[in-house]
C-alpha cells in the first residue's frame, strides 16, 4: 500500500493557502513546493465514473415511496455511515448501512438520504475530489488520485435516479424542515445523530424499514440467487482444495472460499466458519487456525455477498476424506432428517417458528434414539424444559437478505409472526457434541454437524435457493468424488 507520506504536505501558510479539504493523516511530511502543486493541477483529461443507471432504481424508488407513505407528515433521515479506521491511516473497506442501501443502492460513504413531505427524497453526497480541487492529490482518504473516481453530486443523480444535493448543505436544509417532525436512523453517523435530539419515534422508523425489508421484491430475490450460486461454486472450490488443506489447516479453506467471494461478489457476507474436527462444535468458530485431518469432518458455514450486497448463508458438513464414518453418518442423518422436516414446514401463513419447531422435534427424537436424551422427546421440547437444547444450541432459522441476520429491528410480533410470500429465511438445524461432554457416548464426542439452506417463501410453499448443493449423505459423497474427478478450478487460477 502506498504511504501518503511519500506525497509532500502542501504548504498551508497564510502566504500560500492550498486547500480546505486537506485531511491530516500523518505529521512527518515536508511542505509541498508551489511549483509541484501547480504541476499536479495541470493537464488532466476527463475521468468519469460509470454513468449507467443502476438496475435497481425502479425498485429503490418504490421502496422510498412506500416508506414515505408510512410517515406522511414527518421528515426521515437515513445515513449510510462513514469510513472506519482499521489501523492508523488505513481504513476498512467501506460497506454502506443496509437500510440506506436498500433505499438508494448508493455505495459511497458519508451520504445521507432525506425524505420529507415538502421535498420528497434527496440524496446528500460529497462533491468529487477530482482534478478541479487540490484534494485530488492532497487528500489521501478521499482524493481521486489516491482512491479513484467516485459518484459525486451530478453523477449520483444520474446513476441512482434520485435528486441530489451537496452534503455540506444538509444541516441548513434540515433547519428549513424543522416545521415537520424529524425521525433519524441513529448509530451510523455521529455527526448526523447530533443534529437533532433523539426522538422517541426514531425507533418506529427503524422498525418500519426492517419490516419492509422482510418481504423481498423480485430484484432482491434475483440478487440472493446470484449470491447463492456463487456460494455453491465456493463450496466446490473448497472441496477441490481439501487435499491441499490437509496438513496446512483451516486457513486454506477460508482463503479458498473468500477468494471466490471477492472474485465473483463484493466480499463474504460474514466471517467464514471453516471448522474442522471438534472445532465444528463451536458455533462461531472464525479463528480458522485449526488442523484439517483425514477422518474428520469439515463444517463450512459461508456465504458470498454479491455486488449488490445481498448475502447467501449456507452450511455443509462434509467428510475430509470423502466418506462419512458410521458414527459421523448417524449424526449427519439425524440432522438431515431434521432439516427436511424444517424445510417442509415453510409455507405462507405459518408461524416463523414452524421450521424451528419441526426441526427440533426430529433432533430430540434422534437424541433419544441414540440414548443421549433420557426424557421422552415430546416432554423434552416443551418450552419450559428444552433439555434437548444442550446439544442443539441455537435456533434453526433466521431471516436473510442484505444482512446475514436480517431485519432484526422489526417488532417481535412481526419478526417471528406469520410467514408471507417473499420472505427469505434459513433452515439450519445442528447437533453439537463437545469433546468433553460426559453425557455423550465417546464415539460421538467432538462431532458437530450443521446443514443450512436459504429458503424463499413462495405463493404455494417454499423454494430452496441453495438446492444446487447436495445435502443427503450419499449425494454429498458422490458430489465430492465428482469434484475431485473433474479436478480443475472454476477460477482459472
Amino acid at each position: 500500500m502506498a504511504d501518503d507520506r511519500t506525497i509532500p504536505e502542501p504548504d498551508v501558510s497564510e502566504e500560500n493557502p492550498i486547500s480546505e479539504h486537506w485531511v491530516w493523516r500523518g505529521e512527518h511530511r515536508a511542505p509541498t513546493p508551489r511549483a509541484l502543486v501547480e504541476r499536479f493541477m495541470e493537464n488532466w483529461g476527463e475521468l468519469h465514473p460509470s454513468s449507467e443507471i443502476h438496475p435497481s432504481t425502479s425498485f429503490t424508488k418504490n421502496r422510498r415511496a412506500i416508506l414515505a407513505s408510512k410517515f406522511p407528515t414527518q421528515t426521515l433521515i437515513i445515513p449510510t455511515g462513514n469510513l472506519k479506521v482499521r489501523a492508523n491511516d488505513t481504513d476498512y473497506r467501506f460497506r454502506p448501512s443496509s437500510d440506506f442501501f436498500y433505499l438508494t443502492s448508493c455505495h459511497e460513504p458519508d451520504c445521507v438520504l432525506v425524505i420529507s413531505p415538502k421535498n420528497g427524497a434527496t440524496l446528500y453526497i460529497s462533491p468529487r475530489r477530482d482534478k478541479s480541487t487540490h484534494a485530488f492529490f492532497s487528500d489521501s482518504r478521499y482524493g481521486e488520485l489516491w482512491v479513484g473516481p467516485r459518484h459525486g453530486i451530478v453523477e449520483a443523480a444520474v446513476h441512482y435516479e434520485i435528486k441530489t444535493a451537496p452534503l455540506d448543505s444538509l444541516e441548513g436544509d434540515l433547519e428549513g424542515l424543522k416545521s415537520t417532525e424529524i425521525l433519524t436512523v441513529r448509530g451510523f453517523d455521529e455527526s448526523v445523530d447530533q443534529l437533532f435530539k433523539e426522538n422517541k419515534k426514531d425507533v418506529e422508523l427503524h422498525q418500519a424499514l426492517h419490516e419492509m425489508r422482510l418481504t423481498k421484491d423480485s430484484f432482491e430475490v434475483e440478487q440472493l440467487q446470484v449470491a447463492v450460486d456463487f456460494t455453491v461454486k465456493g463450496f466446490e472450490d473448497v472441496v477441490r482444495a481439501l487435499p491441499e488443506a490437509e496438513g496446512r489447516g483451516e486457513r486454506v479453506i477460508e482463503g479458498i472460499f473468500n477468494l471466490r467471494a471477492r472474485t465473483e461478489g463484493n466480499d463474504v457476507g460474514y466471517d467464514t466458519i471453516a471448522a474442522s474436527g471438534s472445532n465444528a462444535t463451536i458455533l462461531h468458530w472464525t479463528r480458522n487456525d485449526g488442523k484439517v485431518n483425514k477422518g474428520d469432518m469439515l463444517l463450512l458455514d459461508a456465504g458470498v455477498e454479491c455486488s449488490n450486497l445481498y448475502t447467501a448463508d449456507v452450511t455443509r458438513t462434509i467428510p475430509v476424506n470423502g466418506k462419512y464414518s458410521p458414527a459421523q453418518r448417524r449424526i449427519y442423518d439425524i440432522v438431515y432428517a431434521a432439516q427436511e422436516a424444517g424445510i417442509a414446514a415453510v409455507k405462507p401463513g405459518v408461524n416463523f417458528r414452524a421450521a424451528h419447531d419441526a426441526s427440533m422435534r426430529v433432533l430430540a427424537e434422534g437424541l433419544f434414539d441414540l440414548g443421549i436424551l433420557k426424557e421422552d422427546p415430546e416432554h423434552a421440547i416443551q418450552k419450559h424444559i428444552q433439555s434437548h437444547a444442550r446439544w442443539t444450541l441455537h435456533s434453526a432459522s433466521h431471516h436473510l437478505g442484505l444482512d446475514v441476520h436480517d431485519c432484526v429491528e422489526a417488532r417481535n410480533e412481526i419478526f417471528i409472526g406469520e410467514l408471507f410470500e417473499g420472505y427469505v429465511l434459513t433452515v439450519e438445524p445442528g447437533l453439537y457434541f463437545q469433546k468433553n461432554d460426559l453425557l455423550v457416548p465417546e464415539e460421538y464426542r467432538g462431532i458437530g454437524v450443521r446443514i443450512e439452506d436459504d429458503i424463499l417463501v413462495t405463493a404455494t410453499g417454499a423454494k430452496n435457493l441453495s438446492a444446487g448443493l447436495p445435502r443427503q449423505a450419499d449425494e454429498v459423497e458422490a458430489w465430492m468424488q465428482e469434484v475431485w474427478r473433474r479436478g480443475t478450478t472454476n477460477l482459472q487460477l
